[in-house]
C-alpha cells in the first residue's frame, strides 16, 4: 500500500474519488492537523490535578538542593 496527499481543487474531483472509494479501489481519510490553540486545548483537557503553589516550591528546593550539593562536592 502507498499513500499520497492529494489537494482537491475542483469539487466534482472530490465526487470521483468518493466513487472510487464506493468501488473500494482506494481508501480515503481526511488528515485534519491541529491548530496550536486546538493543541494546546487538547492538552489541557489530559492533565489531572494542578500542583500546590507549596508542592511546586518543596519540589524547586529539592531541585536546588541538589545542585548546590553537587557543586559543593567538586
Amino acid at each position: 500500500m502507498s499513500t499520497i496527499i492529494i489537494d482537491i481543487l475542483n469539487p466534482k474531483a472530490r465526487k470521483l474519488l468518493k466513487n472510487l472509494e464506493e468501488l473500494k479501489l482506494i481508501s480515503i481519510r481526511e488528515n485534519k492537523e491541529l491548530t496550536f490553540s486546538e493543541l494546546v486545548t487538547k492538552l489541557r483537557s489530559k492533565t489531572g490535578p494542578r500542583p500546590s503553589f507549596e508542592e511546586i516550591t518543596n519540589e524547586v528546593e529539592e531541585v536546588r538542593a541538589k545542585r548546590y550539593a553537587k557543586k559543593k562536592g567538586l
